[in-house]
């Protein structure tokens, strides 16, 4: 990925983890086997589907300002930039061990967005700040139903499903 000189840079990487992340989650959906794991991995893709939406036209409001005063640091930058560059989803390779153990994947991508995402707001208009608030409260809320997906697994024992 590009480094961020503008604030549509960060907000266009955020984009990009979304539509990564719509596309993990239809093939885990495609690969699942029973009907209650393909219905919520329908729902997490929708949920990856609905943020890229917010971040598309957040891109287009923002178009080419430059970051905001005070998020310019260079230590500041290389630090967010290490956390798109370490996300779940752009480490070569990773993708197969993901897709080898969907639902430890699905977390580790979810807490990858997360933090990426509490990191990008203060690169974004003040404006933008709450949209990138509600995406970040999403994925928390995400991991929760990961780990609440994983526990009714393990009771239901569909372990073989993914």
């Amino acid at each position: 990925m590009a480094s961020f000189v503008k604030a549509a840079d960060a907000v266009a990487a955020a984009l990009e983890i979304e539509r990564r992340g719509y596309a993990f989650y239809r093939r885990v959906q495609e690969k699942a086997t029973e009907q209650e794991a393909k219905d919520f991995f329908n729902f997490m893709a929708e949920e990856e589907q609905r943020h890229e939406g917010i971040f598309a036209e957040m891109l287009k409001r923002i178009g080419g300002l430059e970051l905001p005063v005070g998020v310019t640091d260079e230590e500041y930058l290389s630090y967010v930039q290490g956390l798109l560059d370490s996300h779940a989803l752009f480490l070569p390779g990773h993708e197969d061990e993901m897709m080898a153990h969907p639902l430890r994947g699905a977390v580790r991508f979810e807490k990858d967005t997360l933090l990426f995402f509490i990191e990008l707001e203060p690169l974004v208009p003040e404006a933008e700040r709450a949209s990138v608030h509600r995406c970040a409260d999403e994925e928390r809320k995400h991991i929760r139903m990961l780990q609440h997906f994983r526990n009714s697994m393990s009771r239901a024992n569909m372990k073989s499903t993914l």
